[in-house]
């Protein structure tokens, strides 16, 4: 990556900006993803869970987690001169869908991430990205306690076509979570 440069930059210099979706259930790593590959600081609506939640955010597999999104995250990833990526963290709870469908709007497309101890909370944003007609990856983020599958039994379990990516990664490694990024980039260019 490149030091960050000015607003001006990019005006002066002519490079195209994209937005990228960065979706999945709650608790799958979106937060963690976007500002693991901000070149700036990245814009986070993070609150604190309350008794509110009780019951309705599934905390199973994720004791530490003590705040949620209730807006979007926001990055920036400068790819080269001519290509400037916005990322875009959407809230994976059922009652942010608008929040989600509003920030979807004018996507070149989407990264979904996955967990594999809670594949079934993927479900819903994948089905948010189908019925959109937005073109979309799919990463499975790598948790520490996370159970590996054989790609093909993942592919069946979420019901993905034979041409939509399919990558693990793991949303503290800049490297892995680039890679990740880069395979919905590839994908988006054979469209």
């Amino acid at each position: 990556m490149r030091s960050e440069p000015s607003d001006r930059d990019y005006l002066a210099g002519g490079a195209q900006l994209a937005k990228i979706v960065i979706g999945g259930a709650f608790g799958v790593g979106k937060t963690t993803f976007v500002a693991t590959l901000s070149e700036v600081r990245p814009l986070r609506t993070e609150e604190p869970m309350t008794q509110a939640s009780i019951g309705v955010d599934d905390l199973r597999g994720r004791p530490d987690k003590s705040t949620t999104t209730v807006g979007l995250d926001w990055g920036r990833l400068t790819i080269d001169d001519d290509l400037v990526l916005f990322l875009f963290g959407a809230p994976g709870q059922a009652r942010f869908q608008h929040i989600w469908q509003e920030t979807a709007r004018g996507a070149w497309g989407a990264l979904i991430l996955a967990d594999t101890r809670h594949l079934e909370q993927s479900f819903d944003s994948l089905g948010l990205v189908e019925e959109m007609e937005l073109p979309y990856a799919v990463a499975i983020n790598d948790f520490p306690d996370s159970p590996s599958y054989l790609e093909a039994d993942l592919r069946q379990a979420l019901d993905l076509p034979a041409t939509t990516p399919l990558v693990t990664c793991n949303a503290l490694s800049q490297r892995s979570a680039a890679q990740a990024l880069t395979a919905l980039l590839q994908y988006l260019m054979t469209l």
